[in-house]
């Protein structure tokens, strides 16, 4: 009778204290995830810096008064205005039958 119970209080106790373990781990990876959150945030922000300063790089690399000011660079005086009669464009291809966008790019994608 008394190795019985003494028995049934240990399982209780191992039971309790691994519940208690597992909420203290799953506790510590909480904390370990908010402690990565402000990092991960400073990142983001940066990243989106760089993608705006490279907008707008963009922005002024193709504007037309930069690229009347590449005209005009001995470099790329050769250059000339195209004809419309020389412009040639090309239809797209057409997909093949019963095959969607999705479809096409697995395929280039397997090697």
């Amino acid at each position: 009778m008394i190795k019985g119970i003494c028995l049934r209080l240990f399982i209780c106790i191992m039971m309790a204290g691994f519940t208690l373990y597992g909420y203290i781990f799953k506790q510590n990876e909480l904390t370990e995830l908010r402690m990565a959150i402000p990092t991960l945030a400073k990142e983001v922000r940066n990243i989106q810096e760089e993608n705006n300063r490279l907008k707008y790089e963009i922005d002024h690399f193709e504007s037309p008064i930069h690229l009347m000011e590449l005209l005009r660079m001995p470099e790329f005086s050769s250059l000339k205005y195209g004809y419309t009669q020389d412009v040639v464009i090309l239809p797209a291809p057409r997909p093949l039958e019963g095959k969607d966008f999705s479809d096409l790019l697995e395929e280039v994608e397997t090697p």
